[in-house]
């Protein structure tokens, strides 16, 4: 009642999390754990545009999972990794289930534990389960997850799960949206233009890779940066995902095509981007 009361209008406002979706990104998935609400978005030409809010259940203990065995829903940018039919999982499960890649590249980074954070049905003879009922995982009527289910791209579908969902104006979405793409392809130019300095500029101190801290990967683009005659890098098929809580992260994912005189590859690459002092810095790089 407390989430149909509060609504805001899906033609003026709009969750702030899904500031770009790629092209081949049909839907996403936005989930309020205060009210206990999924809302399903489609890709509009980048714009997500409401389909439909449904009734979930989630953690016992709330969310902002931290540890294995806590009893709580993560908070954080997501996507679905795989389908389990209900013939290979316990009736518990309801018609199926679809796995999140929690813990996700930050959690790891900031110590979160855990795994096997799924969204799922409810048992045969249970039609829903109470608003904190699981132990951590997203649960849906089987009536609601075959609909959800309809539109989910295995691997590809975001699942951005917070605690109390802000929203955004239009207006002020697209003008968040234009200033992060504008600090997105000055990091691309800055890397074109072989100034190894101003394009460290756009990492963070607290940068790390796997074993890679800011100071090592520094210096490895000092040395390589040294054989360069001339670079260009094209990013496409990106999507930008803003995370939920205190901490101002953006998740960003595109396919990169990198050339130069050297050396020329493709991969899909994974950053994550956090606000220090006022500017978007990289805190994390890697394959996605």
């Amino acid at each position: 009642l407390k989430a149909y009361r509060d609504r805001k209008s899906v033609a003026d406002y709009v969750p702030r999390y899904l500031l770009q979706m790629q092209p081949d990104q049909k839907h996403a998935i936005v989930i309020d754990t205060q009210k206990a609400r999924l809302y399903l978005y489609q890709n509009d030409n980048g714009r997500p545009r409401f389909v439909a809010d449904y009734y979930v259940s989630h953690g016992k203990l709330g969310a902002g999972k931290m540890l294995e065995g806590d009893k709580k829903t993560p908070t954080g940018v997501y996507h679905v990794t795989s389908s389990l039919p209900a013939q290979k999982l316990g009736d518990l499960y309801g018609t199926g289930a679809y796995p999140i890649n929690y813990p996700n590249e930050w959690d790891k980074q900031q110590g979160r534990k855990g795994h096997g954070i799924w969204l799922h049905g409810t048992p045969s003879d249970t039609y829903s389960r109470p608003p904190k009922a699981s132990d951590g995982c997203v649960v849906l009527t089987n009536v609601d997850l075959e609909a959800v289910a309809k539109n989910l791209q295995i691997g590809l579908t975001p699942v951005i799960i917070s605690n109390s969902i802000e929203w955004l104006s239009i207006d002020d979405w697209q003008k968040e949206r234009t200033a992060l793409n504008r600090r997105i392809d000055e990091w691309r130019s800055d890397w074109e233009s072989r100034d190894v300095e101003r394009f460290l500029k756009h990492y963070s101190k607290k940068f790390q890779s796997g074993k890679t801290d800011f100071a090592q990967f520094a210096d490895q683009k000092r040395k390589v940066g040294a054989g360069k005659e001339w670079i260009k890098v094209k990013i496409s098929n990106m999507s930008v995902f803003r995370s939920p809580g205190k901490d101002e992260l953006v998740v960003v994912t595109f396919e990169q095509d990198y050339q130069s005189n050297n050396l020329s590859n493709q991969m899909k690459k994974r950053q994550y981007w956090i606000r220090e002092d006022g500017q978007w810095k990289i805190v994390y790089e890697g394959a996605a």
